[in-house]
């Protein structure tokens, strides 16, 4: 497939190698301020500027967060930021506020701006309005069908698209939840989402307060999740979502680990490339998910919400990352613990990937043997067959 950008999540600098090893043609990631995940690591002044040039330097872009809803006091730091951000070398900011916007461009012109799906962009009129006010990209809803995205480059060809191909989806509207700021006071569009939407509900009625008061709600035996979103999963569709007209393909997740982001940007990596495939479904099926859909991509769907439980399932353990080979041992820092005889499984961009080794030899950093590799992060020397490169990494399947 030409022509076609991967896009990928990026909480913190590793998590940005990683995305950058496994096949993302472009990142994006938040600062410390100003972007909507308040919970990622997200990147120094100074680290973003090192970012930036490692991306480039391998062919990459950076695109910078900066999509919240800004209050006067947060302009004049703002166009202090945008003006970094162009000093930088970004290559794009994303913003859903006009505000916002025209903070950016009046700090930075030069430094292109891309519109947040926290604007909620819903029809070509808003595509057209945008691209008016000199954005560059816009980030569609989620909620949009195809046949409407269609239309919305019909309309407007010169503005590139983006939308979400895999990841969480939030049950709320394009994102725009108040349940997490009224519940635990944490609020989704300042960046603290709490996913109150993944909590088992009950319902009572408002004037009994005793214990027959509370009303049934039959799902199954594990609670009613009434607001629980399944995850958006579009590998076996990326042609289609070419011809209506997306160019970018996002994957969300800056708050998930390396391996998922591994995984997922690895897998639509040979998806693009080479097409959807069997080995491209079954790898989905390693990172921890809920249940997948293809959400509104073909019109209206009422089969999003998950009835069963909140809880993400994935089909192998994450064991560690490969930091390099050196005389038939590969360099594992370690994430998840392993034996002596436990069998893994090499996860790698390149014709590694999916090989096996069974863990016959495995020494500590100082040379002592181990047969129980259970310190989080130590560097182990485990022996294997074939040389591995550093950024690979390896996992177990589950029994």
């Amino acid at each position: 497939m030409n022509n076609v950008e991967l896009l990928a999540p990026a909480g913190n600098f590793s998590k940005l190698k990683t995305a950058i090893y496994f096949g993302a043609d472009a990142v994006y990631l938040g600062g410390k301020d100003f972007s909507l995940r308040s919970f990622a690591d997200n990147f120094s002044r100074e680290e973003l500027a090192e970012a930036v040039k490692y991306a480039h330097e391998r062919g990459k872009k950076v695109y910078v967060t900066v999509n919240i809803y800004a209050r006067n006091g947060d302009l004049a730091l703002m166009e202090d930021y945008f003006a970094f951000l162009q000093q930088a070398g970004a290559d794009a900011a994303l913003i859903s506020d006009p505000g916002v916007l025209y903070a950016a461009k009046k700090a930075a012109p030069k430094l292109a701006v891309h519109i947040s799906t926290q604007a909620n962009i819903t029809n070509k009129y808003a595509v057209k309005f945008w691209r008016e006010q000199g954005a560059a990209r816009a980030v569609l809803a989620r909620e949009l069908s195809l046949a409407e995205i269609a239309e919305i480059h019909d309309f407007v060809p010169d503005m590139e698209l983006e939308a979400f191909v895999h990841g969480a989806m939030c049950i709320s509207y394009s994102g725009r939840c108040l349940l997490s700021d009224y519940l635990p006071g944490r609020p989704a569009y300042g960046g603290e989402c709490a996913q109150a939407c993944r909590c088992n509900y009950s319902i009572r009625k408002n004037d009994d307060k005793s214990d027959s008061g509370w009303l049934d709600m039959e799902q199954d035996e594990r609670g009613a999740y009434i607001l629980n979103s399944k995850d958006l999963n579009m590998s076996a569709y990326l042609d289609k979502m070419r011809e209506a007209g997306v160019y970018s393909f996002k994957i969300e997740g800056r708050m998930k680990s390396e391996y998922y982001l591994a995984t997922v940007i690895n897998a639509y990596r040979r998806c693009i490339d080479g097409g959807f495939s069997p080995v491209v479904e079954r790898e989905l099926l390693t990172a921890a998910h809920r249940d997948y859909t293809t959400a509104y991509a073909f019109g209206e769907n009422h089969q999003t919400v998950n009835y069963t439980d909140s809880q993400a399932k994935g089909d192998c353990d994450y064991i560690g990352n490969v930091l390099g080979y050196e005389e038939g041992f590969a360099l594992v820092e370690m994430r998840g613990r392993f034996r002596a005889g436990d069998v893994l499984e090499v996860l790698s961009p390149s014709e590694n990937f999916g090989k096996n080794f069974v863990v016959e030899q495995a020494f500590t950093h100082d040379g002592q043997p181990v047969t129980d590799c259970k310190l989080v992060q130590e560097v182990y020397r485990v022996k294997c067959p074939f040389a591995l490169s550093a950024g690979d990494i390896l996992r177990r399947r589950k029994a």
